[in-house]
């Protein structure tokens, strides 16, 4: 089986111990993330071959952030280094009514300021099977961006499956280019998409019905829009959440596949340890199950109950085996201890 090649920005993630406040708290909590680590950590977690290219600032906390990589598998031979700053996030863990809160501290990082020209593309896509990003790179810089296109570019060339979770982050897009001009050129060379019927109103005007939209017909006509909008998109896949606090939720999962929308079984989660991350495991889940072979259904079974299982683990990335999300998938997981 090919390599799976990811893109994006390790950020550096600071947190409060057991659900304290920011103002409460003498101490953080240091792990590394960003959603396309996250996606990449969780592949190789299932064992597949997976590639993460980033840009990393030359110094102690790139080296560590770099030391953390290696140790989740993942292959790093074409990360580059540049002289600027890492990023990072402060995450406030939110409990019962009180929501988790993110703080953002990125601007002029290392990725932001990466060029297509430092990274070679005919090593990196040499043995590349697929290749995926989210819509958060390019949301840092206009170089980010720039890199994201070249980088779809040279992965069509070699006829890679692309893949792109839209993930679209207001805060983040602040570099004088919005969401909306940037995000469909991107989008024109992907073939899988992990994007929900908001995506569609924002990137492509698409309108919603608050009092309809999310019903199944309508959810159809809008990704059946949605798609015609991109020029080789085949799939659209998502979430459905709901959320009761910040320590309940429910989650189901969806994909549309030329005008057939499937769901997949609804899990409700209470006394969730970690949201951050669960769609990147839902994206990890989904490109093991296609590449696997996977029936559609059961694909999309499978990438549910690995982002289920990930609001179970502390930290961005989700630490659970192919046979621990087998299991909840199939219906025969439990609580009790293994022994």
């Amino acid at each position: 089986m090919g390599k799976i090649v990811c893109l994006g920005e390790v950020l550096l993630r600071l947190s409060p111990p057991q659900n304290l406040r920011f103002g409460q708290s003498q101490q953080l909590d240091v792990n590394f993330g960003g959603a396309e680590l996250n996606s990449a950590s969780s592949i190789a977690e299932l064992g597949l071959p997976v590639e993460f290219l980033t840009r990393l600032p030359l110094n102690d906390i790139g080296k560590r952030a770099l030391s953390e990589i290696r140790k989740n598998n993942i292959g790093t031979s074409h990360i580059v280094f540049g002289p600027e700053r890492m990023g990072i996030y402060f995450l406030e863990n939110g409990a019962m009514q009180r929501p988790s809160k993110v703080i953002y501290d990125r601007a002029g990082s290392s990725m932001c300021a990466a060029k297509p020209s430092e990274f070679d593309w005919d090593l990196i896509f040499k043995d590349a099977e697929w290749f995926h990003f989210s819509g958060i790179t390019p949301a840092i810089s206009q170089q980010a961006a720039d890199l994201c296109l070249v980088a779809l570019v040279e992965a069509n060339k070699r006829n890679i499956t692309c893949s792109c979770d839209v993930n679209y982050r207001k805060n983040l897009w602040q570099y004088g280019r919005s969401s909306k001009e940037v995000m469909p050129d991107l989008l024109d060379h992907v073939h899988v998409l992990f994007g929900n019927e908001k995506d569609a109103e924002l990137l492509y005007d698409i309108p919603l019905s608050s009092a309809l939209g999310k019903q199944p017909e309508n959810l159809k006509s809008i990704y059946a829009q949605m798609m015609g909008k991109m020029a080789q998109c085949k799939l659209i896949v998502s979430t459905k959440r709901t959320v009761y606090s910040a320590s309940h939720n429910k989650l189901q999962g969806m994909v549309y596949d030329e005008n057939l929308l499937k769901f997949s079984k609804e899990y409700e989660m209470t006394h969730i340890v970690d949201r951050v991350g669960g769609g990147d495991a839902f994206v990890a889940g989904f490109i093991y199950g296609y590449l696997q072979g996977m029936e559609l259904l059961k694909n999309l079974e499978f990438a549910t109950a690995a982002s289920v299982l990930k609001h179970s683990v502390f930290g961005d990335a989700n630490y659970t085996s192919v046979e621990e999300v087998q299991q909840l998938a199939n219906g025969v997981g439990n609580s009790e201890v293994n022994r």
